[in-house]
């Protein structure tokens, strides 16, 4: 197993911005994502990473961008290391043999979009917020309106929905993401513009869920991201992977409760029984936990694609 990779720093690059989990460089005419190893759960960036997470993250992103493009077009030029290592030295960038082996099998080399502030969520199924919401919304006993979507009443939790329903969110710089409805979302982006967001997000929900069915997986939810390129729309950052979806196994879905889920909720379920209060600093993952995260960060790239990790 590989040591994680928890930053980057490319000499000779000027590192656009960095988030949770990428650090983003700015290649004059593109951009390049490189994807870490690292894991937020919280709002708290863990101080240890998960090893492969972030090639994981690249390599079934790439997957579902060129599985889904004849939907929509998509930020993703290309994932081969060797173009990309050229890009990096084109730009003046240094390529040492470590910073190749630290590189190789996660980067991204996309085209520029200006993001939209708001991430387009779908949902096939309740879990997560919405069935908090819904709870507490008192769903069980009647009809409810969340966001401008009405849900049925005893609808029960990780329950498939009537149909994919489209719950956009804030995006928060601190904090946590709220969610909004379409009202909100088309204050911010207009409504055009936000009804076809919501169009798009649902068709690529529904195209990835038929594909990721065939592999006996259940994607309950997912969130994307959406720029404008060249006067288009156009997904950007990540597509469909463990940290911005939840994948279950059909083989044992059972609605009602909770479901094992190839994602960072080991992770959360562990801080929570952990006792840690959610400020930071995060506590450090015990290497039991790393090493079962990564384990199921590499099943869910082997049960959606067919293929085990190039590494």
């Amino acid at each position: 197993m590989s040591e994680p990779v928890l930053k980057t720093d490319i000499p000779g690059l000027k590192k656009f911005a960095s988030g949770k989990v990428r650090d983003v460089y700015d290649l004059v005419d593109t951009l390049l994502l490189v994807t870490s190893d690292r894991i937020s759960a919280f709002d708290s960036i863990m101080p240890n990473g998960i090893p492969d997470k972030g090639r994981v993250l690249t390599q079934l992103s790439r997957f579902w961008f060129r599985q889904l493009r004849p939907i929509v077009p998509t930020h993703y030029i290309t994932v081969d290391d060797e173009f990309i290592a050229d890009k990096i030295t084109d730009s003046g960038g240094q390529m040492t043999p470590d910073m190749r082996t630290q590189l190789a099998g996660r980067c991204t080399l996309g085209v520029k979009a200006k993001a939209f502030p708001v991430e387009c969520v779908v949902r096939g199924y309740l879990a997560g917020s919405l069935w908090k919401e819904y709870q507490e919304a008192v769903g069980q006993d009647k009809w409810v309106s969340l966001h401008g979507i009405d849900l049925p009443q005893g609808l029960r939790e990780s329950e498939k929905l009537p149909e994919p329903i489209f719950t956009p969110a804030t995006k928060a710089e601190s904090g946590h993401d709220e969610n909004i409805g379409m009202a909100e979302a088309s204050a911010i982006l207009g409504e055009s513009t936000a009804r076809e967001l919501s169009r798009i997000s649902i068709a690529l929900f529904t195209k990835a869920s038929e594909l990721a069915a065939n592999q006996g997986i259940i994607i309950a939810d997912t969130k994307f991201e959406f720029g404008m390129h060249s006067g288009t729309i156009t997904l950007i950052d990540e597509a469909l992977t463990p940290d911005s979806s939840r994948f279950w196994d059909a083989d044992i879905y059972a609605p009602g409760k909770s479901q094992p889920s190839y994602d960072k909720q080991f992770v959360r379920d562990w801080l929570i029984s952990s006792g840690w209060d959610k400020e930071p600093p995060a506590p450090a993952l015990p290497e039991e936990i790393v090493n079962k995260t990564a384990d199921k960060y590499r099943a869910a790239y082997r049960r959606i694609t067919g293929h085990e990790l190039d590494v």
